[in-house]
């Protein structure tokens, strides 16, 4: 029998608690038919995600194999494949230089970006419809996302990669809306 790891106790916003908990549901049907193994990895893994959020909510993590260190340090189970898959799992994002949780980074207060302002290195149109905007390397995924939920009116979708975003509006009268809107929201 699996030899189980140090059980989580501390206290989890409820958003967070949810995710995990769905999480953990999951594993522990695809562990029917496995027995307590089934079980025990799903119990493992619930826990060191649970440790990750925390981590991530203490400290600054730039790298998978930091997070898999200090995982190991706390008595978790975790290689660098089960973190990737964990953090990806958890909708946590690479913003510039550091992991942070999609929680933290999406929900803009009142239309406030600031904490998303300083990844924004550039903004251009392209095209009568199309503008562009790039991004500290890593960090256009996060803007992309904060952008999505303020649900501007004026943009049709978004399509990020690491650096760059496009963004789509109906035409050229909404596009200059848009540009107005992010030069002063991002002060680009």
């Amino acid at each position: 029998m699996a030899k189980e790891g140090p059980k989580y106790t501390g206290s989890l916003p409820a958003l967070d608690g949810w995710c995990i908990f769905m999480q953990y549901a999951a594993s522990l049907c695809s562990g029917c038919g496995r027995g307590d193994q089934g079980l025990s990895e799903a119990r493992q893994q619930l826990e060191r995600r649970a440790a990750i959020v925390s981590i991530l909510r203490e400290q600054a993590v730039g790298r998978q194999q930091d997070l898999v260190r200090v995982l190991r340090r706390q008595g978790h189970h975790a290689t660098q494949s089960s973190v990737s898959r964990d953090l990806r799992e958890l909708g946590v994002l690479k913003a510039g230089d550091r992991y942070v949780l999609m929680t933290e980074m999406m929900e803009p207060v009142n239309g406030d970006f600031s904490a998303l302002a300083h990844f924004v290195r550039e903004i251009r149109p392209a095209g009568a419809s199309l503008t562009v905007i790039r991004t500290t390397v890593g960090s256009a995924q996060s803007v992309a996302v904060a952008m999505d939920r303020a649900q501007w009116p004026e943009v049709v979708g978004t399509i990020s990669g690491d650096d760059t975003i496009f963004v789509a509006t109906q035409g050229t009268s909404q596009q200059q809306k848009l540009l107005r809107r992010l030069h002063a929201t991002f002060r680009v």
